[in-house]
């Protein structure tokens, strides 16, 4: 018989299981038959921060949260429609997130005795009245699965891992997904191993087939793909975008890309991918320790190579001095600080934004260095290629500030033409560049570019150009080894104005205002973008009039900037931190900023910011002190 397809505007899934039960792996495979049948996605990987713990605990759990719609969608949603839990201890962990109304579907053969008291149950959940405000699917998938493979040359424990297969081919034929492009990657991963690859195609297949013909699902549902501009798309994840747009600046600025990087999480994705692609000049050099990858990167750099380093917040506290060091010599250096929840180890496989005032100060001295900071996992492939520009041009060590959201996230991505990307055309300095006193041709290697006050970028080896290297502070110009208090004094002017200098090639503030008569503004950064935007969306459905602007350039900040800020009577600051953009804008522009922190090693959800917004609008009157004060012009 066949069954009724129901028409959906968009649906939220999360797998949730053990580390061991592939729920990232079944994600990501449902991620990319959505992109590929056309849905605007976004998603929220979660892992656990054990690296192994124990099976069948909360510490445990690992998750994978897909948002999937017929229009255009800013965050992995609020809460799950459909959760897909393999064990007690998943459905423990995720039950709280859940609406009423909500589909579970449950592995029941994992629901024994001893896995429920790992997690503190008293009686199974799935036989009391706990679970009655939701549509519960108690289904057996780990012993169908075993059915499913009887007669496979796979052993028994084999077969029981592939029970993520039968999940996802079923929640395939629930969503009317594609199923072609999980058979190509299921031939591709184990096309060596016939006897695994046949059992994972034929628990897929058994999964797609019990939903065609069980009558626990009385329908399938149907998402029809978004609008989209024309072009050409693929699913990208954040660290995927930025290796990507790391390639490209290397190939617009003509320099040989060098990554020098030891591994942690959440950036270690970075490494892996730039190691991929040899064949466009990039080197990459594992390092044994943070302070060795920076400093390779920057010898780079003092040898001609588009230089990138990659770390965490830890690893940045090490990179420290060596990024002064790239600030006294004026070398080009991208480091990329992919953020997670700290301080020290803290929370490494979760997301925060608190490494905004480390970027900004965290150096002896004064050291000012630009940051940039990309606001969604496609958009990470523009904020590299900027942040290249920014150092290649103005000779800088130069901060992109990503965060673990970003990283592991994805979301549909419009490969652009190759035409449109910008000329970062490099030029070394290769002759004498002063005339001294005798009349002599010499090389100043601290003589100021007067547009930009860059100093020249002479490749060692060039014949005449030969000067010091080092931390100890130089003189104007000739670059000699300087003590002189005036010149010091002059040199940490110069550096400042240097970084200042940026404001004039980057954009100003834009201002999502469509009104024109909003009384508070939400001002965010990084990876707040999406649930800001969605919040500021569900606050003007319900009448409200706000208004919503977003900072990629942190130091300097745009020159609009002030204006912006106090053109109204409110501006809100929403931080995965406690305060530090707001503490910044507060101190550069005194703009008394309304914060709203959380710290909770996830991203925010858009109902929660939407009552913060609401809330706040509700302070204001028609005579709102602020506001007669205030009397600036709208943006």
């Amino acid at each position: 018989m066949q069954k009724d397809v129901v028409q959906l505007d968009r649906v939220i899934i999360r797998f949730a299981g053990d580390s061991g039960d592939g729920m990232q792996l079944t994600g990501d495979r449902f991620t990319s038959e959505t992109a590929a049948f056309g849905n605007d996605l976004s998603t929220l990987p979660d892992f656990p921060a054990e690296i192994r713990a124990p099976a069948g605990t909360l510490p445990g759990v690992s998750a994978f949260q897909l948002h999937f719609a017929d229009h255009d969608i800013m965050t992995p949603g609020d809460a799950p429609s459909v959760l897909v839990a393999m064990n007690p201890a998943a459905l423990k962990a995720n039950l709280k997130d859940l609406p009423r109304g909500a589909d579970i579907i449950v592995d029941t053969d994992e629901f024994t005795s001893r896995n429920l008291t790992k997690v503190g149950y008293d009686a199974n959940p799935l036989e009391d009245d706990s679970l009655v405000a939701y549509n519960l699917h108690p289904l057996g998938l780990t012993s169908m699965t075993v059915a499913a493979l009887k007669g496979f040359d796979v052993t028994k424990k084999e077969a029981e891992r592939a029970k993520n297969m039968f999940a996802l081919g079923l929640l395939t034929w629930l969503f009317n997904r594609p199923s072609e492009g999980t058979i190509a990657f299921l031939e591709a991963k184990f096309g060596r191993k016939p006897n695994i690859l046949e059992a994972n195609i034929a628990a897929f297949r058994a999964g797609w087939n019990f939903g065609e013909t069980t009558e626990d699902f009385a329908v399938s549902y149907e998402i029809k793909p978004a609008p989209q501009a024309p072009g050409t798309y693929r699913n990208v994840s954040g660290n995927l975008a930025l290796s990507y747009g790391l390639i490209a600046a290397s190939q617009l600025t003509g320099l040989p890309l060098f990554l020098g990087s030891y591994p942690i999480t959440p950036a270690s994705d970075i490494l892996h991918e730039l190691s991929k692609h040899k064949r466009f000049g990039v080197r990459t050099f594992q390092a044994e320790d943070e302070i060795a990858g920076v400093g390779a990167a920057l010898g780079a750099a003092f040898g001609g190579s588009l230089a990138v380093t990659t770390t965490s917040g830890p690893g940045v506290a090490l990179k420290s001095e060596t990024i002064g060091l790239a600030v006294s010599l004026e070398l080009p250096l991208v480091v990329v600080d992919v953020q997670r929840g700290g301080p020290s180890t803290g929370l490494p496989t979760k997301t925060e934004q608190s490494d905004l005032l480390q970027a900004m100060f965290g150096r002896n001295g004064e050291s000012p260095v630009p940051i940039v900071a990309p606001r969604s996992p496609s958009d990470c492939f523009d904020a590299a290629i900027e942040a290249c520009r920014i150092a290649t041009k103005y000779r800088t060590p130069v901060f992109l500030l990503s965060d673990g959201y970003l990283a592991n996230g994805s979301e549909p991505w419009r490969v652009p033409s190759v035409e449109d990307l910008p000329d970062l055309s490099v030029e070394f300095t290769t002759a004498p560049n002063h005339t001294d006193e005798s009349g002599t041709e010499v090389f100043w290697p601290y003589l100021r570019d007067p547009e930009t006050l860059a100093r020249p970028w002479a490749v060692p080896g060039t014949p005449g150009l030969e000067h010091r290297i080092g931390g100890i502070e130089k003189a104007d110009g000739s670059g000699d080894i300087s003590y002189d208090p005036a010149n010091h004094d002059l040199m940490v002017r110069i550096r400042a104005a240097k970084i200042d200098g940026i404001a004039a090639t980057i954009p100003p503030l834009e201002v999502d205002d469509p009104t024109g008569d909003a009384r508070v503004l939400v001002l965010g950064w990084g990876s707040t973008y999406g649930p800001i935007g969605a919040a500021v969306r569900r606050v003007r459905r319900g009448g409200g009039k706000v208004a919503q602007a977003h900072l990629r350039h942190l130091n300097p900040f745009p020159a609009n900037t002030g204006d912006v800020l106090r053109a109204y009577d409110r501006v809100l600051v929403p931080e995965m931190n406690l305060g530090q953009l707001a503490m910044l804008v507060r101190a550069k522009y005194l703009v008394d900023a309304v914060t709203y922190n959380r710290v909770r090693g996830l991203p925010f959800k858009a109902e929660e910011l939407a009552n913060v917004i609401t809330d706040l609008m509700a302070t204001l009157t028609t005579d709102d002190p602020a506001k007669m004060m205030s009397g600036a012009p709208r943006a």
